[in-house]
């Protein structure tokens, strides 16, 4: 999929900040002539995730075609239709989607936000539709967004502690990249630990410096090691030895991996659609794929570490050996949207970085993979509840 204008993206947000699911499809000019679009990953597991169709259990053929009802939404009109579901009996039966009545609404590269309702899809061209006054002037999709938007729950606990840590700021501590957040989980009372579980009664605490801008940092999602059993490499071991250097006594691999670009390391992502995987792979052909990740193990790390989350930015005064915190402000958010998870993907906006390490007579140390997304992305990922001044 293309990158997204301005204008898409904040249509996206719209949605995303509500806590609404959602999707999208990218015509292309042969396929509105011939009326068949591929049914990407992203739609795939949204289809599948919300009950609506298992592209997996259909059978090949037109006799297996599955029809869903649709609602057009274009401007003031709400038009009726149906989508098709289907796999031919060709090319190996990729899925494919058709929605009916499409060429009078879109051309080719725009895009098609797919939000499935009950047991309907709603279609609507992001490119030529500004949400916000839809918002305004449809009433179907006012009533659609009223019913589906995420309602907000309280953590007055949680933000009632960081006003009161924010009074005593700032806060002195040894300097270390990781020490913001040990220093504001200390001040907590949560202990230090590596569960993969949220940090605060059922809240996912991530905590970053605030940099001003064009200085804006990623941040972490969460750790998830490859599928060893789908992989060719079988363990971080034997990346590390492949692909890893010598600093000092060390061997390491530090390095960032994306969609968008090889790395010095010669490795890069892509989506593996017909499988839902996301793939590592090295431009060297003799090495090639290298680990493996199923999106859908993926979106339940997500789901399960930001089912609901505080942001907590920080400005930063660091001198030799200390560096000062004060705690100045509150992102919550609640329930990532795991379409949006793929989409970002894709688009480079969110990456993993391998921290791997071998110290002599020592075995290896995996302080990651970390899945990590570019800032601004944040508000495409997450439905955001509310921003708190501390």
């Amino acid at each position: 999929m293309r990158q997204f204008t301005d204008f898409e993206m904040s249509n996206s947000v719209f949605l995303a900040k509500r806590g609404i699911n959602f999707t999208f499809l990218e015509p292309t000019a042969t396929g509105l002539k011939k009326s068949i679009m591929d049914a990407t990953t992203p739609v795939r597991l949204i289809l599948k995730e919300t009950g609506l169709h298992d592209y997996e259990t259909q059978s090949q053929g037109p006799g297996h075609k599955q029809i869903l009802k649709t609602i057009l939404v274009d401007g003031e009109k709400v038009l009726k239709t149906k989508t098709s579901l289907y796999r031919p009996n060709t090319k190996m039966g990729d899925p494919r989607i058709w929605i009916s009545g499409l060429p009078n609404h879109a051309n080719c590269n725009d895009i098609i936000l797919l939000i499935p309702t009950g047991n309907a899809l709603v279609a609507i061209n992001i490119t030529n539709n500004d949400l916000s006054q839809l918002y305004q002037q449809n009433s179907f999709f006012k009533d659609l967004i009223d019913h589906l938007t995420v309602s907000n729950s309280a953590a007055d606990e949680l933000l009632s502690k960081l006003k009161a840590i924010a009074k005593q700021c700032p806060i002195r501590a040894e300097r270390a990249d990781t020490m913001i957040g040990r220093l504001l989980e200390t001040l907590l009372g949560i202990e230090i630990n590596s569960s993969k579980n949220p940090d605060y009664k059922g809240i996912e605490i991530k905590s970053f410096r605030d940099y001003k801008k064009g200085r804006e940092n990623r941040v972490n999602l969460f750790a998830s090691v490859a599928d060893w059993d789908l992989s060719p490499f079988k363990s971080s071991a034997q990346i590390l030895d492949t692909f890893g250097y010598m600093r000092g006594p060390d061997k390491k691999l530090y390095c960032t991996v994306s969609t968008q670009n090889i790395n010095s390391q010669g490795l890069s992502f892509r989506i593996d659609e017909k499988e839902n995987y996301l793939v590592e792979y090295c431009n060297d052909n003799s090495i090639g794929d290298v680990a493996v990740w199923a999106l859908s193990r993926l979106h339940s790390n997500l789901l399960h570490k930001h089912k609901e989350t505080f942001w907590v930015s920080a400005t930063s005064v660091r001198t030799n050996l200390f560096e000062d915190f004060t705690y100045t402000g509150v992102l919550h958010t609640q329930r990532p949207i795991t379409a949006q998870f793929d989409l970002l993907l894709y688009q480079g906006n969110i990456t993993m970085d391998h921290l791997i390490k071998r110290v002599p007579h020592k075995s290896v140390v995996e302080k990651g993979p970390l899945f990590k997304i570019n800032r601004p992305s944040l508000y495409a990922l997450f439905p955001e509840v509310g921003y708190y001044d501390l």
